[in-house]
């Protein structure tokens, strides 16, 4: 689906004001903040509360791996991940190897996307998803600071707060879940290479969603 928030030019930008552009991750409310996050910089920092109420900042987690997944559960590009357990299985994946995996939800309230804490908490766990927390960014502050156009939009943090992969999930931009086959999994691979020592081979890609 189409960005979610600024930088979308004129056109785009003429819709959104009539209330005619819609997206995965909910309408925009407001242009980016910055230049925008770069591979090899220090990632924007943040602090937004979860779906419990713990605030969580990236500070936090310095000297740990930190996947951030913007989600929307009702974006069928999501759902091609979510629907057959792939991201549960991406999940639970790297937590098992001391990954600290945020999805954030920057939708805003009365848009697509956002639910209230009890339910967005139902949600995971009839989703069996397994992300360390859910972040509510209703006011979309950290959406607005990494660019988060789309979702999933992903971007993979390392322990020195350097931001090493931002884009995609995968090379497939389609809401496909039989293209899972054969695409070429963005992040799965990033964070191997990464985690190993190695330079990130795909370091960007396109975002879709």
């Amino acid at each position: 689906m189409k960005k979610f928030y600024g930088s979308i030019g004129r056109a785009a930008v003429a819709l959104l004001t009539a209330g005619i552009l819609t997206a995965c991750a909910g309408e925009a409310a407001a242009a980016f903040d910055g230049p925008g996050p770069e591979i090899g910089k220090a990632a924007p920092g943040f602090s937004v509360a979860d779906t419990n109420g713990e605030t969580h900042s990236l500070e936090q987690y310095r000297d740990k791996w930190v996947v951030l997944e913007w989600l929307n559960h009702d974006c069928p590009y999501v759902r091609k991940y979510y629907d057959n357990g792939a991201m549960q299985a991406l999940q639970k994946k790297y937590a098992d190897q001391g990954v600290v995996w945020l999805s954030v939800v920057s939708s805003a309230p009365g848009k697509q996307g956002h639910f209230p804490n009890e339910r967005a908490n139902e949600l995971t766990k009839e989703k069996k998803a397994v992300p360390h927390a859910l972040l509510v960014d209703s006011a979309g502050t950290a959406g607005r600071a990494y660019h988060a156009r789309t979702t999933p939009h992903m971007f993979v943090i390392n322990p020195e707060g350097t931001l090493v992969y931002m884009g995609g999930i995968d090379d497939k931009p389609t809401a496909r879940a039989a293209d899972l086959q054969t695409a070429r999994p963005h992040v799965d691979i990033a964070l191997q290479e990464a985690m190993a020592g190695k330079p990130v081979s795909v370091p960007t890609s396109q975002p879709y969603g």
